[in-house]
């Protein structure tokens, strides 16, 4: 299975950060800690280390400012980075001298990037993204923030010579596929530290089923991805669609289902594999949202009935009941107790445990 080879493939990989799968997210360099001589320097040498040998010039005349955290999942590396205006540079002498044979997307958060790699040459705008390859020479100049997700060659159950095809090339991030991906990367930026090496293996696997997707469909050949990685994408797209559209009524199991091409018995199956069932996955996901209003100081004048209706409970007794049901006390309960007034949660306390047994959370174990 991906995840077996996930985590074997760690204690051999050529990533030579410190620490082991499940660290949280680690900030390895700021250009405070530098003067502004070394700076660069600095950032190179770290770059070299965590992501991969590169030259840097500076595009300017001011000193180098950035920051950059990584988080290594397995075989995976995760990576959010700022920087100031330079000219980064990867040429045959430095992959001879040093080459992770990897693949690294790159989702721009804000700036300008250009990149040039395979005879391909594009500025990217911030909520676009970008693939390229360690392994060959290419040229950038950037200047403000990015994510970065690298992991090697062979996980990705594509040709390498069919992925060439779109290297440096504008991939959406805002739309589709592509926004799962973005979304889940700078939520892969939060991990914290109890997230376990099983749970890093995991979300390794889930990231790179949404890279091979994302790939396979600006390549045209969907059809080519391991059955296993489609099932698994599929759930991400599920539950990113849930979450896109909790507020609407009409959010049933049938109009998922439709929504995503499959048969309402595929989708009930596809949530049980994960120990879930569609409803109360949905339910969860609701009865959090209206915690979370409850609780948000900027609403505390808005009514509990428009909250409820806001995130798909347009009737308030039912919501009423239902809150009731899953935490032990009403929804004007816990916000009195979110706010400091009664007894219970202090201010700011806004987290409920349910009662029942379902999960808050289908994980995304394959």
């Amino acid at each position: 299975m991906r995840e077996e080879h996930l985590g074997r493939w760690h204690s051999t990989g050529p990533f030579r950060r410190s620490g082991s799968p499940g660290d949280s997210m680690e900030k390895i360099y700021d250009s405070t800690d530098f003067s502004a001589h070394d700076a660069l320097d600095a950032w190179a040498a770290t770059t070299a280390d965590a992501v991969m040998p590169t030259g840097f010039r500076l595009v300017g005349t001011e000193p180098f400012h950035g920051w950059l955290k990584v988080a290594p999942l397995g075989a995976v590396q995760i990576s959010a980075m700022a920087y100031h205006s330079f000219r980064c540079m990867r040429t045959p002498k430095l992959i001879r001298r040093a080459d992770p044979e990897c693949f690294q997307v790159a989702f721009m958060r804000s700036g300008r990037h250009v990149l040039e790699q395979n005879r391909s040459r594009t500025a990217l705008q911030p909520g676009e993204m970008a693939i390229f390859d360690s392994s060959r020479p290419f040229e950038s100049w950037a200047d403000g923030e990015s994510l970065l997700i690298q992991f090697p060659h062979t996980l990705l159950p594509l040709p390498t010579s069919r992925i060439h095809r779109i290297l440096a090339r504008p991939l959406p991030g805002d739309q589709g596929i592509g926004c799962l991906l973005a979304d889940f990367l700078t939520r892969l930026e939060g991990i914290g530290a109890d997230c376990t090496p099983q749970d890093a293996i995991r979300l390794a696997a889930a990231s790179l089923d949404l890279v091979t997707v994302v790939v396979a469909h600006h390549l045209e050949c969907e059809s080519e991805v391991p059955a296993d990685s489609r099932q698994r994408s599929l759930y991400l797209r599920v539950l990113a669609y849930i979450q896109g559209h909790l507020g609407d009524p009409a959010l049933t199991v049938d109009a998922i289902a439709a929504t995503h091409h499959i048969s309402v018995r595929s989708l009930h199956r596809l949530f049980q594999q994960h120990g879930v069932s569609v409803r109360a996955w949905i339910r969860a996901q609701r009865m959090e949202r209206c915690c979370q209003d409850l609780a948000d100081p900027t609403r505390r004048h808005q009514p509990i009935a428009a909250i409820a209706a806001r995130w798909g409970f347009p009737r308030p007794a039912d919501f009423t009941r239902a809150f009731r049901t899953r935490y032990g006390i009403t929804p004007s309960e816990f916000r009195d107790r979110a706010y400091g007034h009664g007894t219970g949660a202090g201010p700011g306390n806004g987290r409920l445990v349910p009662r029942s047994r379902t999960p808050q959370a289908p994980d995304h174990r394959s």
